[in-house]
């Protein structure tokens, strides 16, 4: 199963979440839902919405609430989203100019804090409180993780375990949460919503593992963001952070170097990616991501099969196979 079969399983319930989207952007103030939209509507795919609708079907739940919900998970993910191109002064953004650099950081900022704001709205008229703890725990680690990877930028001595702390806080929780809260929905027992946190948890750790992978392989066109643009903020990820243990003392002091002192010229960049691949700093961090994917589908076992089972399967397999 590929994943357009597992969008198109769910069309119908997509198309109810971009009309909630739609609705729920809507503002006296011009600037917001001009800021809003132009993020909101240039190509994301809903991933996290989706995998929400999954596990509340899986979960034997097929009511209302999945609409606002959904939502709100997009509006939280798209605020971090605002909020990040601020921090690391993006240009890009999912192969456009990026809202900072149409309408500045101060407007970003803001809106992003209005999506925030929205998102628990929304939870709040939903009713249910376990609902508001999962999303409210989980905005306040991705807010931690923010935190630590600024103080962490350009630490060139940023090792596997703190990198993994920083995806796990910016990007795991947040599509746990989305699975998690799919389980409350639908009235799931303590094991089965265990089992689809820890599913949406691995298959998150996965996924920004395979997206910095990418950054040091994919073409600009193919991936929406610059290539080598983690490189030139500084953020240490998994592929250069294997290389740095496994090159010599001379390419070491070169990488520092490059990195501390934010002299990334054309050569000095082609000569970081070519010695991570010489030293099979990308096979390692996919390997890394292919273990996650594992546990992640092996979580699931708790559950009996059928096509949700299945979708969210194939939704861990796109995951590995996304575009190189």
């Amino acid at each position: 199963m590929q994943i357009s079969d597992v969008f198109a399983a769910y069309a119908d319930e997509m198309r109810q979440i971009e009309l909630h989207l739609d609705r729920y952007i809507t503002s006296d103030v011009k600037m917001i839902p001009e800021v809003a939209h132009h993020l909101i509507d240039s190509g994301g795919k809903r991933f996290r919405p989706l995998l929400h609708l999954i596990s509340s079907g899986l979960c034997g739940y097929s009511g209302e609430h999945r609409f606002p919900l959904a939502a709100s998970i997009e509006f939280i993910h798209t605020a971090s989203l605002l909020h990040d191109d601020v921090i690391d002064e993006a240009v890009i953004r999912r192969g456009k100019t990026s809202a900072n650099n149409v309408w500045g950081n101060a407007a970003s900022v803001l809106v992003g804090d209005f999506l925030y704001s929205k998102a628990f709205k929304l939870l709040s008229e939903i009713g249910d409180i376990a609902i508001v703890q999962i999303m409210s725990k989980m905005t306040n680690i991705m807010s931690e993780g923010e935190v630590f990877q600024l103080m962490k930028c350009g630490d060139t001595s940023l090792t596997e375990a703190e990198y993994l702390s920083i995806v796990e806080k910016k990007t795991a929780v947040l599509i746990s949460a989305a699975c998690g809260s799919g389980a409350v929905l639908g009235g799931a027992s303590g094991e089965k919503a265990k089992a689809l946190e820890q599913y949406g948890y691995k298959i998150g750790m996965a996924f920004q593992i395979t997206d910095d992978t990418l950054d040091y392989m994919a073409k600009e066109e193919d991936f929406g963001k610059s290539i080598g643009k983690d490189l030139e903020e500084g953020k240490m990820t998994l592929p250069l952070i294997y290389t740095i243990t496994k090159c010599t003392k001379s390419e070491q002091d070169m990488i520092k170097t490059t990195i501390e002192k934010k002299a990334f010229s054309t050569d000095a960049i082609r000569d970081i990616f070519a010695l991570i691949q010489k030293s099979g700093g990308i096979d390692y961090s996919l390997q890394r991501a292919e273990q996650f994917i594992r546990e992640a589908k092996d979580g699931l076992k708790v559950f009996a099969d059928g096509p949700e089972k299945e979708h969210l399967h194939a939704v861990a397999e796109y995951i590995l196979s996304r575009k190189i």
